[in-house]
C-alpha cells in the first residue's frame, strides 16, 4: 500500500450505524466555527487595558482585601442548617471514621455486594 493510497483512505467517508465520519467535513466545520468566533471577537470592546481596574474580579461591589481569609466564606457557616439537621448522622459517621482508605474500600465493596445480591434476588 503506497502513501497516496493511505492518504486517499484517510479522506474517505466512514459509515457507521450511528452516522458517518469524514475528516474533510470536520475540518471544514472547525474552520467555519473558528471564523465565526473570530468575527464575534472582532466586535469586542477595544478599550480593554491590562493591569488596571478592568482586570480585577467583580465581587458584587465588595472590596477585595489583601488578606484572603477576610473574604473567605467558611463552609461551616454556609452549610450551618444542613449540618445542624444532620448532626446525629454526622456523629455516627464520625465515630466510624478512622481515615484509613482501605476501610472505605472495604465498606464500598461490602455495600456493592449487598446491592448486587438484592438486585439479583429481585
Amino acid at each position: 500500500m503506497s502513501f497516496i493510497d493511505s492518504l486517499s483512505q484517510l479522506y474517505e467517508t466512514l459509515n457507521t450505524d450511528s452516522g458517518f465520519w469524514n475528516p474533510l467535513v470536520w475540518i471544514t466545520a472547525f474552520v467555519i466555527v473558528f471564523l465565526i468566533i473570530y468575527i464575534i471577537r472582532g466586535y469586542g470592546n477595544k478599550n480593554y487595558k491590562k493591569n488596571t481596574e478592568q482586570t480585577k474580579a467583580f465581587l458584587s461591589g465588595n472590596p477585595e482585601f489583601e488578606d484572603k481569609e477576610k473574604m473567605h466564606v467558611k463552609a461551616k457557616n454556609l452549610y450551618w442548617g444542613f449540618n445542624e439537621t444532620l448532626k446525629g448522622l454526622y456523629k455516627l459517621l464520625d465515630r466510624m471514621h478512622n481515615g484509613n482508605t482501605s476501610d472505605f474500600i472495604l465498606w464500598f465493596v461490602v455495600i456493592l455486594g449487598i446491592f448486587f445480591i438484592v438486585l439479583g434476588v429481585l
